[in-house]
This record gives C-alpha cells, structure tokens and sequence, in this order.
C-alpha cells in the first residue's frame, strides 16, 4: 500500500531573514516566530538606530537648538522660562539642555523597552481573553517588536535629512522626518488638530499593519479580528491623547 509522503515543514529562518523579511515578506517572517518567539534582534537593530539618529541631532542640530525646539512646543514650560529674572535664564536653559540631552540617549532603553512591553501585554491579553486565542506573550513580544522595524526606516530617512542640511529650527525627535500631516502644520496653531494629523503617519500605519498580519499569524485569529483589535487600541489611545494634551 503506497502513501503520501508528508509535506516538508517551512524551513526555520536566521535572524537577519527575519530582520528583513518583516519589512518584505511579513507572513513568512511571523509565522515563524511560532518555532522559536526571539525579540532581542529586532530590538537591538531599533535601539542602534535610535542612537544614530540621537548622536547625528547632537552634532547636526546642537542640544540648546534642540531642547529650544522642544520648548516652542510647548508654551507652558517656555512661558516659565520666560517669567524667571533675566540672570536666572541661561542657568536655568542650561540645565534645560542637560535634562533634554539624558531624556534623549535615555529613551531608546528606559522608556522604549517599556513601551515595547507594555504594548505586548495589552494585545496579548485583549487577544487571548477578548478573541479566545492562546498567544504566549514572549511571543506577542516578538510580534510587536518584530513589527515595530518601520520605525527603523523612519530614523535613517531623519538622519539623511539632517544630513542634507535641513533646517536645524523645524526639527524635534517627535516628529522628525515629514511622513505624516502634522509635520507641515503649526503645532501651537490648533494642538488637537496638530495631534491627530501627526497620528496619520505611515510609518505607524505600517508598523499597525504588520502587529495585525503578526498577531494573525501566531494565532488562530481571522486578520479582519486582529486588525479591528490593533487600530482599534491606536484610534481609542491616538484621541484620548489628543484631548487629554492640547
């Protein structure tokens, strides 16, 4: 009696694969993660670019322009600025710029890993409690930081753009490349509007777009659930933010 010889599995894919295919070939890339859930590549990768683009600002842009920017940002600190006595200032900007300056080669560890896992958990547990899947969160993990490499993109364009000479005034880690509205409007003009336009960036879309595909692929889940389930969280944060800051 003859049989049918059983299909080959997927063969397992390196990290550098990885790294790429979740930008070219996501599918592939986050099925795999359901052998073997690493997160610490993609992470390692975000984090040196982050400090890349940190370093280029520093020397490109200058940490007084910088934090100068970030206070035309924001009127009420740049007002308390402005009341202090004429011989309190430059103490007072200069250790503006040191503070700016630690907050910024601080972020890509202190406060984006804790991001990166808190952001895991709450898909995690809206897709396993809300959506009935069994995702391990050392997956969703990798989900979520595998899907995040976009922003990697995001951090080279800023620096070629630095590089090339652009204007040192307009720039801010915030926003610092024009890959969404806000980046052409005036954020003091109307801050709602600022923030909502800011919101439709398409490197977010496209990291959004790849948590749904992930998600997707590590689960049982249809993808129209994880992409109700993903954007749903960004729409519902993006407007509680919006009202709660401008």
């Amino acid at each position: 009696m003859s049989t049918v010889p059983a299909a080959p599995s997927s063969e397992p894919l390196s990290e550098p694969a990885r790294l790429i295919g979740a930008l070219v070939a996501p599918a592939k890339t986050f099925a795999d993660l359901k052998r073997v859930s690493r997160w610490w590549s993609p992470f390692i990768v975000i984090t040196i670019a982050s400090y890349a683009l940190i370093v280029v600002a520093g020397q490109k842009v200058g940490w007084e322009q910088i934090t100068e920017n970030s206070l035309r940002m924001s009127p009420k600190q740049a007002a308390r600025l402005e009341s202090l006595p004429s011989e309190q200032r430059p103490a007072a900007m200069e250790r503006a710029v040191k503070f700016t300056r630690i907050i910024s080669y601080a972020f890509p560890i202190a406060v984006n890993l804790p991001f990166l896992l808190i952001v895991s958990a709450i898909l995690m547990a809206s897709f396993n409690f809300g959506a009935g899947a069994e995702i391990p969160f050392r997956t969703a993990l990798g989900v979520v930081t595998y899907a995040n490499l976009p922003g990697v993109l995001k951090a080279v364009l800023a620096i070629v753009s630095l590089l090339a000479g652009s204007n040192p005034e307009s720039f801010n880690f915030q926003n610092p490349v024009a890959t969404n509205p806000g980046y052409f409007m005036d954020p003091l003009a109307s801050p709602l509007l600022f923030r909502l336009a800011s919101a439709l960036d398409v490197i977010v879309i496209w990291i959004l777009v790849l948590n749904a595909l992930g998600f997707a692929a590590v689960s049982k889940l249809k993808r129209g659930t994880t992409f109700a389930v993903v954007f749903g969280w960004y729409v519902a944060l993006t407007l509680l933010m919006a009202f709660a800051f401008s």
